[in-house]
């Protein structure tokens, strides 16, 4: 299907496999190589009929919206290579013969490697408009998903799993948006689960990288439950994935062997969330994903005369003191040279702790906007968060206003 992997011309390869009318399914391209910055953070091709007439549908992310085009003949042509020529670091081409990936190396040298076929699809999708196709698919048989009790043997979600099914399809988008950021392509790709639990999105986080997107990679749970752990080390050893591990440690004691790419804590109670990010920060991981769950530190220290109205009301009090907790976080997290957001994680009708916090690192520390905004925070509030104090002489340093 594909030209030589040792092709320089890796370009070329993507162009003619993407012109492949009979076996084209996909082409996202993602991730930013050394020394360019791509207008969108991601863009996805894929093969479409419109009013008849075959074009190539291109959709462009950023970190709010996507918005889609179609072309067709010589423009969808133009577009391509626009996008091929683009500063992206990571290519990922889908066909019903097989996959290709590409990855740009902090060098520049381009890593071509092939794949067994991640869609099990006879032949190309064209409808203009359908329906949202999860990462691991409904229908098809998924080792990882049966083992865990998510679906049946044949690949049908058991009802009462419905809601960890989407959690586990919603988190991995978020994850697979963010690995390329990342990923360095001359070494695998190391993520730790801080405060793990029963690690269905460790496994799932592990699964994903490996067997569909065919990266070598190392995931390490941490927990300090030694009965989960337990369970954990039980299905890793059932399932004979030998590149998870599991440990038991409290999250501030643990230090990994490496440098982390991707820090986890994905619904950690309380300050365990506190703890994971200080982690990410310290260990200087490339990618900061944190789904906080319950969360109390501040809610004794919240207080201000002129919002008691609201404070006086124990649920009211709670959920200001949970909304400028994660506000901190995202905060610090952008002191220290990350670009920060918080998006919605799951719907809320599967749980009231539907944050996340990603943080991918884009810079060096001490952005002064942040700072002003951080200390101004604390001054109104009159408090001082958990992380500011897990940090210590890391953060320090940049809490100085000019």
């Amino acid at each position: 299907m594909f030209a030589d992997p040792h092709e320089k011309d890796y370009r070329a390869t993507l162009r003619a496999a993407a012109q492949q009318e009979e076996t084209f399914l996909q082409l996202t391209a993602s991730g930013k190589a050394r020394g360019g910055s791509p207008q969108w953070q991601k863009v996805a091709v894929r093969p479409v009929v419109v009013k008849g007439e075959r074009s190539l549908q291109f959709t462009y992310f950023d970190d709010r919206k996507a918005f889609t085009k179609n072309y067709a003949d010589a423009a969808a042509n133009a577009e391509l290579d626009e996008v091929l020529t683009a500063p992206f670091s990571h290519f990922h081409l889908q066909a019903t013969t097989g996959d290709l990936h590409v990855r740009l190396t902090k060098r520049g040298k381009a890593l071509v490697s092939h794949g067994k076929p991640s869609r099990a699809q006879p032949q190309p999708d064209l409808a203009h408009n359908r329906t949202k196709r999860h990462l691991l698919p409904v229908g098809k048989p998924d080792t990882f998903l049966w083992t865990t009790g998510i679906t049946d043997r044949a690949g049908k979600v058991r009802p009462a799993m419905r809601g960890k099914f989407r959690q586990v399809n919603t988190f991995l988008e978020h994850f697979w948006h963010a690995l390329p950021a990342a990923a360095d392509a001359e070494r695998p790709l190391t993520i730790i689960d801080y405060g793990c639990g029963s690690a269905y999105l460790t496994f799932a986080a592990y699964h994903y990288a490996s067997h569909v997107q065919g990266r070598p990679t190392q995931v390490i749970g941490v927990d300090s439950d030694t009965e989960i752990i337990a369970k954990c080390r039980r299905l890793q050893e059932s399932l004979q994935w030998e590149g998870l591990a599991f440990h038991e440690s409290r999250i501030v004691d643990f230090q990994p062997a490496t440098r982390p790419d991707v820090v986890l804590s994905l619904h950690a109670c309380d300050t365990a969330t506190d703890e994971a990010i200080a982690q990410g920060i310290r260990w200087q991981g490339n990618v900061i994903l944190a789904a906080p769950c319950c969360q109390h530190e501040l809610h004794d220290q919240v207080q201000h005369p002129e919002f008691q109205a609201v404070l006086r009301h124990g649920i009211l009090k709670q959920r200001t003191a949970d909304i400028l907790t994660d506000a901190f976080r995202a905060l610090v997290l952008r002191i220290m040279g990350y670009k920060t957001d918080v998006v919605e994680f799951v719907s809320p009708e599967h749980t009231s702790r539907n944050l996340l916090i990603r943080a991918v690192k884009s810079q060096a520390p001490g952005d002064s906007a942040a700072v002003q905004e951080y200390m101004r925070l604390k001054q109104f509030w009159n408090v001082t968060p958990y992380l500011e104090e897990l940090l210590g002489d890391v953060l320090a340093p940049y809490l100085v206003v000019a």
